[in-house]
């Protein structure tokens, strides 16, 4: 009685008010996210069940309203989006008089775009439409295939998909380790709705709060679940490694100038100083920098592998973050190819071991259509003339002293499945996971806060602890099941030790990736076509029987 009257103000709205109400709900939605998400995670049984609503009073339109579902959605992605990663603009500001024009088209032009996907989930769901509880569940359809082009389509941008609000509580996390990120998606979009049913009219559902008590005994299990794994799975440390991470906390404008190459590595040295005592008492065995940690090749500054092979005690590697160069002579003006690496550094200053980034960052190491845009004057935000080039598959590296690492620099951290999917099927499964990222364009945002949770459900999914180390941003040590070990806040220079957690038993996402969040995407498809071939059914006989 208390849902309905305001169930009516959302289904009957139409132009603006319709759009507005869609925008803000799309607005708080985001709420659900880090950093507020482990106390704001809750919006979603307020936000889902308006979007509910305003689909329904959809069904008004032209083709059963999926036009206007679809504008529905755009607004609600778009007021998400808009929300969730507004702090995408400060990284224009780094280098203000170029880029700094580019500020309100990053800000409102990328949530304009991901919302395109929102709009075809809802117009997706507006097409399966049925009235009751079964429209829950076409929601979570809908969104959910969206939510899977978005994190795909494009190169991909899965960042704040909204499985990650079920994700903010670390006990709901864990169901991650059975369905990965779209399972939470699709519990997240049908949990969060399920609160909509309680305004329906008894000819379409009976005995709503029944369905209610269903989507919190869902949540209970998830809840009993996570409890349950992470009170009795054991997880031990790797012995004879002990990890010393650097966070710098350099300035953008610093890390990027080749003139202040000696001031940054001085300032890296002395920050990861291994000849004082550890604060462990433990000595060190791997020092690990961030991503781009030079402004310069490292592999073409014989001067600088030296003072870093002074620095490392015999037995000690470094794995840093570092920029090089390939010779192209084929290519013409441009006779090499950049990229974005990771470099391991034995104590004689040797590099021995490099890998290559795969997935770059669209307009921040490369531009679309590359030659034409630098034609017109644009350049990527790190300005490297041609843009970065990508690695052709990712791969384990081989770490001495520990056991093999897969890196995944920067947002290559935020897309699930990436050990299944890029490893060699016969390849042996890596102990931890390598994530070397620079989160300082960011500053002091939510963005950085949103990068480490997205790192912290890549453990729980493939049950295998991260290591992250950041120029600035959150580093740390996250154990497989998503538990931080140990952290450098973000904006904070400094160093932390810490043990390195071993792998648990790969959980049914490591082995199956996407296998089962399709299972439960079919099975729901399934219950809604049900439900709409049974109600036609119903409304078919009806309508015989008034005829006669």
């Amino acid at each position: 009685m208390i849902a309905a009257p305001i169930a009516h103000r959302f289904t009957l709205a139409w132009g603006r008010s319709r759009a507005l109400a869609a925008l803000a709900a799309g607005a708080a939605s985001a709420l659900a996210m880090a950093p507020l998400g482990a106390l704001a995670w809750p919006v979603i049984f307020l936000t889902f069940p308006v979007l509910v609503w305003l689909l329904d009073g959809a069904g008004s339109g032209g083709r059963r309203g999926i036009g206007a579902a679809a504008a529905i959605g755009w607004w609600f992605g778009f007021g998400y989006f808009l929300t969730g990663l507004w702090w995408i603009g400060v990284a224009f500001l780094v280098d203000a008089d170029k880029f700094g024009w580019l500020l309100p088209v990053a800000v409102a032009g990328l949530p304009a775009g991901l919302a395109l996907f929102t709009a075809a989930g809802t117009a997706l769901a507006r097409a399966l439409w049925v009235p009751g509880p079964a429209r829950v569940l076409a929601l979570a359809v809908g969104l959910t295939a969206a939510e899977w082009l978005r994190g795909h389509v494009l190169t991909g941008l899965p960042w704040n998909s909204f499985g990650y609000a079920l994700a903010s509580d670390l006990r709901l996390a864990q169901t991650a380790s059975l369905g990965g990120l779209w399972s939470l998606t699709f519990l997240a979009v049908a949990l969060g709705a399920l609160p909509a049913v309680l305004a329906d009219a008894p000819r379409d559902t009976r005995h709503p709060w029944r369905w209610v008590g269903l989507g919190a005994l869902v949540l209970a299990a998830m809840f009993v679940f996570g409890a349950v794994r992470l009170a009795t799975t054991p997880v031990g440390t790797v012995e004879g490694v002990r990890l010393r991470l650097m966070q710098p906390n350099l300035p953008q404008d610093v890390k990027f100038r080749y003139a202040a190459k000696d001031e940054v590595v001085a300032h890296y040295l002395k920050l990861s100083d291994l000849a004082a005592s550890p604060p462990s008492g433990a000595p060190v065995t791997h020092l690990i920098w961030p991503e781009s940690a030079f402004p310069f090749f490292l592999s073409r500054e014989p001067a600088v592998l030296a003072k870093i092979a002074d620095h490392l005690p015999p037995g000690t590697v470094l794995i840093t973050g570092a920029a090089r160069a390939e010779e192209r002579p084929d290519k013409g003006p441009r006779r090499y190819d950049v990229y974005n690496s990771v470099q391991i550094v034995d104590s004689d200053g040797a590099i021995i071991a490099t890998a290559d980034k795969v997935h770059l960052v669209p307009f921040g190491e490369y531009l679309p259509f590359q030659a034409t845009l630098e034609s017109l004057g644009l350049e990527q935000l790190t300005r490297v003339q041609g843009g970065f080039s990508a690695g052709t598959r990712r791969r384990a590296l081989e770490v001495p002293g520990a056991p093999p690492t897969l890196p995944l620099i920067c947002f290559e951290i935020v897309f699930p499945g990436a050990p299944a999917a890029d490893l060699p099927k016969d390849a042996p499964r890596p102990g931890w996971m390598l994530n070397l990222t620079n989160d300082g364009w960011f500053g002091d945002t939510s963005g950085p806060h949103q990068h480490l949770a997205q790192a912290r459900l890549r453990a729980i999914e493939e049950g295998m602890p991260v290591v992250r180390a950041a120029n600035t941003g959150i580093s740390g040590v996250v154990d497989p099941l998503g538990r931080m070990r140990a952290q450098i806040n973000l904006g904070r220079e400094g160093i932390v030790d810490a043990d390195l957690p071993r792998p648990v038993t790969p959980p049914p996402y490591a082995r199956l990736a996407d296998a089962i969040p399709l299972t439960l995407w079919l099975g729901a498809l399934a219950i809604v076509i049900f439900a709409r071939r049974v109600r036609g059914s119903v409304s078919t006989a009806k309508l015989q029987q008034r005829q006669c």
